[in-house]
This record gives structure tokens, sequence and C-alpha cells, in this order.
């Protein structure tokens, strides 16, 4: 269900890492519980930087993104489509939306911490997991990297338990420096699930809600 924009999602890209996959409420933008008004969306200090500096180097970028308001009749799908459009005003063009619609328990293969979202995503930029990484503020970010074989990167924010940063394999204060440190570590074996990207639904070029 993911359309890349022309020239994405034909191969691999070049550089250190294939794509750089981010959540999107709490690292892209401030978390806003529920939210489908563009209105309200506000984007995280660093984020435009950090993202035109993969750009730049020719790196992929995509959202990955659990919106289980849909499922909990708080959203709809105009909602999430409406605010993805206000964040790409905002932040420039992503290369794939990954969006699960479920709620937690509803059994997919979508939702984070389930790698269905990775997997999806990297299928559609061409991206071979083992040559992404993830970029997130909670355990649940993290979780579906490595359960991708996908590499993650934690940037707390006042909502991350202390838990959750501690046992992150890699962190960063901001997305400027997160960045930084991936363009500056290539790749290795992640732990966890390793292979070709497999399509598990769930993602989008625009909203791509299963």
């Amino acid at each position: 269900m993911a359309r890349p924009r022309p020239g994405q999602g034909e191969g691999p890209v070049g550089g250190p890492w294939d794509a750089v996959l981010f959540d999107r409420d709490g690292t892209l933008v401030v978390d806003v519980p529920y939210n489908g008004d563009p209105a309200r969306v506000r984007v995280m200090p660093g984020a435009r930087e950090a993202l035109e500096e993969l750009r730049a180097r020719g790196i992929a970028v995509g959202v990955v993104s659990n919106q289980s308001g849909v499922a909990r009749g708080l959203l709809t799908r105009r909602h999430v489509y409406a605010v993805l459009r206000k964040v790409e005003e905002s932040l420039g063009p992503f290369g794939v939306w990954a969006v699960c619609p479920h709620g937690p328990d509803d059994g997919c293969a979508c939702r984070k911490p389930a790698p269905g979202l990775v997997f999806a995503a990297c299928r559609r930029l061409g991206a071979a997991p083992s040559r992404t990484a993830v970029v997130g503020d909670i355990a649940a970010d993290l979780a579906a990297a490595r359960a991708a074989g996908a590499h993650g990167l934690l940037v707390p924010n006042a909502a991350t338990r202390p838990e959750e940063t501690a046992r992150a394999p890699l962190t960063a204060p901001d997305l400027p420096t997160a960045v930084s440190l991936l363009l500056s570590n290539a790749p290795t074996p992640a732990a966890g699930r390793t292979g070709t990207a497999r399509d598990n639904g769930g993602a989008g070029r625009h909203g791509g809600i299963a």
C-alpha cells in the first residue's frame, strides 16, 4: 500500500545507510495525543535540519507511526492524512509514510513494537533493513527496529521512561545529533531478524492506513 515518490523506492540509495525511518509523535513533532488537527502540529527542535542533512546525502527518509486513535474512534483517516500533510509542509517530503491504525489489542503485525511498519517502509523504499535506522522516543520504536533487523536510535523526551533510555543501544539528545551519529557510523548487522524486507501491510505514501 505504500507508494514511494518518483525516484525513490527503485533500489537502495547511496551512502552508509539506505534509509532512516522516524517515529512521528514525540520524535519529529511534539506529541499531542490522538491529534487530528493540523493547526496543533509543532515540529521538534532541529527536525528540519536533521532531515535536510539526510536528504542532501541521498539517504531516503520515511515515517513509521502508530495511530491507534483510528481504532479507538478518536480519529478518522481524513484526520490522519491532514496531519501528515501538515508535517510535510513543515519538514519537507518523506519517501514513505507507514501508519498503523490498529489498537493495542488488535493483534496486527504492523503496530510497533511489531516489525511490520519497518518491513513495509523498507520494501517501498528499496532499502535493506540491515542498512536502515529507526529513530524514535520510546522502547517500542527500538523493538520494532530490532525485530526487523534494523538499527534503533533513541532520542528521549520528557515522556521517555528512564529505563527505556538506559536500555537503548544508542541515544542522542536531539535529532541533529542523532543524524550526526548515524552518518559517522556505518551500519553493521543488527541484532534480531535479518534478510529482505517483507510487506506486512500498514504502509502508505500518504497515510497508507491498512
